[in-house]
């Protein structure tokens, strides 16, 4: 983890895999890494801050705008996310 004023950012690596075919025929995943960077604040949900970051990449080192806080979503915890069943909804106006 690294530290980012107050807070950390935590590297998460994703991969999206598309099937790719051989020479010989067969088929094989081909898979390319999908880096995310969150920012984890004491007391407050993680919120991915991939798309505002500089990241030297002889150091490794992560810059954030100053003005990152005010350009950050409001983050929800997991347990205050709400899934609705759009179907039902849909249905029920019928």
């Amino acid at each position: 983890m690294s530290t980012i004023g107050n807070s950390d950012a935590c590297l998460q690596v994703q991969y999206t895999c598309e099937p790719e075919e051989l020479p010989g025929g067969e088929v094989r995943p081909r898979c390319f890494p999908i880096p995310r960077i969150f920012r984890i604040c004491p007391d407050r949900p993680a919120v991915e801050i991939t798309k505002l970051i500089k990241i030297d990449l002889k150091t490794g080192e992560i810059e954030m705008p100053d003005e990152s806080s005010s350009l950050l979503p409001k983050g929800k915890h997991w347990r205050d996310i709400r899934r609705y069943d759009l179907e039902a909804e849909v249905g029920s106006s019928n």
